[in-house]
């Protein structure tokens, strides 16, 4: 009997029907599953972290793959004076969305559609600040789509994101820019993270200003979104949300408050120490605001990201989805 091994990962194919004597051509290429029991998935990922388009064609060996798609949060906005006594509510940014999508049958050289969104800009009050871009994926058997949260506006609950085409609990949004009146209280933190699971409208926390209730003040995120964005006692300006991370989830991400930051959820990033942890942590959290230029101008927020995981017993939200469940095959794009 001739036999082969296939160069990546070992596998061995077999090209004809058994026989008694089991006669026929190895090929040394193709896996096949008559009579031979095929070996798992070599595991593996893909993660596009570059905002843009980008296109993932499976590679060999891989007979199914899972997928999270996270968009991005939302800029928050300021007001074009300077004083240092001006308190408007100047809303941070919305939190992005987060789908996750797995057992997707797929075979070698199949392509999918990844796009990454970007983080909404900062910009000035009424209607300066941007919202956070689209993330999505598609493909067989694919249709994700996760728009960005809401830009910071003027005293205005400001919105996550939306999530659709994920598996059942698979669509998530993040957090909301709240907050307490027009002025007096100062700008509201940005919006967590989404989060992974769970029946909450917002999974990730909503961002607050100074009047400190479960109302209007910062709130933590659920089921492992980030925490929400909270704001400086010495002057009116607030923070970036905490971001959610990309390896499954884990611990949610704790509130801000005065001084004090949020934390990331499932070990996602917390707010960009420049300028004045404004700018919202990765991935998918909005930026926090500024009743006045006199305190900063905005935080711009944090940008989305897809994740393609392959192998053998793998899936969202939480199962063998951490970076070491790879094994080293991990491929940034």
């Amino acid at each position: 009997m001739s036999y082969g091994y296939r160069g990546n990962g070992g596998v061995i194919g077999f090209k004809n029907s058994w026989t008694t004597t089991k006669s026929g051509n190895w090929d040394t290429s193709v896996r096949y599953a008559n009579q031979v029991q095929l070996p798992p998935d070599p595991p593996g990922e893909y993660q596009y972290s570059t905002v843009g388009s980008h296109t993932f064609t499976v590679p060999a060996g891989v007979t199914s793959i899972c997928l999270l798609v996270i968009s991005g949060g939302g800029g928050g906005m300021y007001y074009n004076g300077s004083s240092a006594g001006y308190s408007f509510r100047m809303n941070g940014g919305g939190g992005g969305a987060l789908a996750w999508k797995n057992s997707v049958s797929t075979s070698v050289g199949q392509q999918y559609a990844i796009v990454v969104g970007g983080g909404g800009s900062p910009g000035f009050y009424a209607s300066g600040s941007t919202v956070g871009g689209t993330s999505s994926a598609a493909g067989t058997g694919v249709s994700m789509n996760c728009t960005g949260g809401a830009p910071g506006r003027y005293s205005q609950n400001i919105l996550p994101g939306v999530a659709t085409g994920g598996d059942s609990g698979g669509n998530q949004r993040g957090g909301q820019s709240l907050g307490y009146g027009s002025s007096g209280y100062g700008p509201a933190g940005g919006g967590g993270g989404p989060g992974y699971s769970g029946t909450d409208t917002y999974s990730g926390g909503n961002g607050g200003n100074r009047l400190a209730s479960a109302t209007y003040g910062p709130t933590a995120g659920l089921n492992g979104g980030g925490g929400g964005g909270g704001y400086s006692a010495s002057e009116y300006l607030s923070n970036g949300g905490g971001g959610t991370g990309i390896f499954g989830q884990t611990t949610n991400g704790t509130a801000g408050g005065s001084n004090t930051l949020p934390g990331g959820g499932s070990g996602g990033g917390v707010p960009t120490a420049s300028p004045d942890y404004q700018v919202g942590g990765l991935y998918g959290a909005g930026g926090g605001g500024n009743s006045s230029v006199y305190s900063g101008t905005g935080g711009a927020g944090a940008q989305g990201i897809v994740r393609i995981v392959f192998g053998t017993g793998r899936s969202f939200p939480a199962t063998n989805v951490a970076l070491a469940d790879s094994n080293g095959n991990v491929t940034v794009v």
